[in-house]
């Protein structure tokens, strides 16, 4: 009975040691996805600017671009892939690779040879471990991602889209989690290019109606998308890190929630168990003693 006792005190202390763990991990993430969601809503503004701006050149001209220009036959299609590079996120990284599996076989379908670009180690660790071959990924700090890791992922898939011949791609599509809300994140992918042109980011608030002004383009609308449209790309990838960052920390901190209740519900089950492996102890103890006296009595 006492080596009961022992077993279900060394359970309570492992799991508390646990649940401290996991408490400091919850606070943790809730402090830094404010941050995150600061982030993400301070790039909107200039991603929305830039979306008129391309907008704007498209509509008031007739100039064909590079990277707007739709291939007749697409052959082969890049597909950047970002998800996480810790765990005890909750199933955050495998709803993405989800996602990927879905958007890679509809390609498939349609014909076109896909190439992966993976961001983040559980991608890497998913294909390394299934033996397919990716193109080329990326480790930088998946829940705190810098421009710097935007701008390498645009100029590499910018240059597999514009190189001609066999080597290059007709299409790129991106598949990161779009952060909605703390309790809502949702899996997406985003054809990059060629771009689309729209007149707004979808995600972005509406804006009141207002009169379009005149547009001069200096020195020309070509030069003008040369320089618009290569940031277009970079910004639109760091605003998907940016919502897989965001996403990735609301996740987490969701899961380390989870686990610092379950912990609480371990603890009061051993702690219960404990006490009425105490209490059948004392019970015993005073059976017998009882018992003992019994027999001192019977003897006399």
């Amino acid at each position: 009975m006492g080596a009961q006792i022992r077993v279900y005190r060394q359970r309570i202390r492992s799991v508390s040691a646990i649940k401290k763990i996991t408490r400091a991990m919850e606070l943790m993430a809730a402090s830094r996805v404010v941050k995150a969601r600061q982030r993400v809503d301070e790039t909107s503004p200039y991603s929305l600017a830039l979306a008129r701006a391309l907008s704007a050149v498209a509509s008031h001209s007739d100039v064909e671009h590079a990277l707007t220009t739709e291939a007749e036959n697409p052959r082969r299609a890049a597909v950047v892939i970002m998800t996480s590079n810790r765990g005890l996120a909750g199933a955050y990284a495998s709803s993405v690779l989800k996602e990927s599996e879905r958007l890679i076989e509809r390609l498939r379908a349609e014909g076109k040879e896909v190439v992966p670009f993976l961001v983040g180690r559980k991608a890497i660790r998913y294909y390394s471990f299934r033996n397919r071959d990716f193109a080329q990924s990326w480790e930088d700090s998946t829940d705190a991602p810098p421009y710097e890791m935007a701008r390498s992922i645009s100029e590499r898939i910018t240059q597999e889209f514009l190189a001609e011949g066999e080597e290059g791609v007709d299409e790129v599509h991106v598949v990161y989690t779009r952060f909605k809300t703390m309790v809502t994140q949702e899996p997406q992918n985003l054809r990059l290019l060629p771009i689309q042109v729209v007149d707004a980011d979808p995600n972005a608030p509406e804006q009141p109606a207002e009169m379009l002004p005149l547009y001069s383009f200096e020195p020309s609308p070509d030069e003008v998308l040369d320089v618009v449209l290569p940031q277009y790309v970079a910004h639109r990838i760091y605003n998907c890190l940016l919502q897989a960052a965001a996403s990735e920390l609301a996740a987490r901190q969701r899961a380390m929630k989870s686990a610092t209740d379950n912990a609480d519900d371990l603890i009061k089950n051993y702690t219960r168990l404990a006490n009425e492996a105490r209490q059948a102890e004392i019970t015993q103890e005073i059976s017998e003693i009882v018992g003992g006296a019994n027999a001192l009595a019977d003897a006399k």
